[in-house]
């Protein structure tokens, strides 16, 4: 399902992160740099994640000089059970609320619904933020942690920090010009340290079906990005995409998750992944290269695989989910 929007703007973005990522080759690009340990002067892994958040959506409003009533909507998700880190930080913002959940793919369902919010002049401000934290995501998804048990070389390394987008119905530099609703796509994958491999084939599909519904070669785009595949799911996609849909991407197709650090020197196996892989790579480092004039056209795929513990154990596969979003500068 593609929509195409004419009035949705990016008005400002505002990332935040980690020590890693603060590491990693895209470090310039992000607004708020945390250089040391994870618990960011918090008590426990969860808060901190929290803190991110809050730091994300309340500076970008100091940035902009809004206040909280200037907003009409607030989107945030996460990993933590029941969305709680969003949940936490939206106590703190007298800002209606929508927490949403995709898994690594949150922000772009955020995108498409503040978006379609703003279209349809139900809002003129939307703030979408979303976060990951390593040690939060590993306590709750890889528990326990203390084993330090070999991993996979498929295996992706969570990504640590925050993001937060301030879509507008005024005129920008940067706009929303179409989102494409993905599906739940379902190979039978089972095994929980190769999410690229589960992830991939939703790409391919979302990728496919915005290319047909808006009768467009890839080459249309200066970048097609998808969200954090890791260096195997982004081999994995490529073939698909050729031997499915007879599609080839090209030079102009790359993946957050072997952008957001440094492969041959830092210890994260085959990438980056989490919410914020995406949301970083994506509106901080492509967003800026965008207003510099870089690119033009990108096509920004979130990837997600809803991994839950409970069915894992119960011997269920992982579904994988993907949203593609339609940037263009102005």
């Amino acid at each position: 399902m593609t929509t195409n929007y004419k009035n949705v703007y990016i008005m400002d973005t505002y990332t935040v992160c980690g020590p890693y990522e603060n590491d990693g080759p895209l470090s310039n690009y992000f607004d708020k740099r945390h250089e040391k340990e994870l618990y960011f002067g918090e008590k426990s892994w969860e808060k901190a994640e929290v803190k991110l958040l809050k730091e994300a959506n309340s500076n970008i409003l100091k940035k902009n000089k809004l206040k909280e009533e200037d907003i009409d909507l607030l989107v945030s998700g996460d990993l933590q059970n029941q969305i709680a880190a969003s949940d936490y930080m939206a106590r703190d913002f007298n800002i209606p609320f929508m927490g949403i959940f995709e898994a690594c793919s949150t922000i772009g369902e955020g995108i498409l619904l503040a978006s379609t919010f703003i279209e349809g002049r139900f809002a003129k401000k939307v703030l979408v933020s979303t976060s990951s934290h390593n040690m939060s995501a590993e306590k709750q998804f890889r528990n326990p942690t203390e084993y330090g048990a070999p991993k996979k070389r498929t295996t992706t390394f969570t990504s640590t920090g925050s993001a937060s987008i301030l879509l507008t119905n005024k005129k920008s530099k940067v706009k929303i010009e179409s989102t494409t609703i993905g599906k739940v796509i379902d190979m039978g994958i089972t095994d929980v340290n190769h999410m690229g491999a589960v992830m991939a084939p939703a790409a391919g599909d979302v990728i496919y079906n915005h290319l047909k519904d808006t009768n467009r070669d890839p080459s249309y785009y200066d970048l097609i990005l998808t969200g954090d595949l890791g260096v195997y799911g982004k081999k994995i996609l490529k073939e698909y995409m050729m031997m499915k849909y007879n599609i080839e991407l090209g030079n102009n197709y790359n993946d957050c998750g072997t952008m957001l650090y440094d492969l041959d020197k830092q210890p994260v196996f085959a990438g980056a992944s989490g919410p914020v892989c995406s949301a970083l790579v994506g509106f901080g480092y492509i967003y800026k290269e965008m207003l510099k004039g870089k690119y033009k056209r990108v096509l920004l795929v979130p990837t997600g695989a809803i991994f839950s513990p409970t069915f894992t154990f119960q011997k269920e596969s992982i579904p994988g989910i993907a949203n593609a979003i339609s940037l263009e500068a102005e």
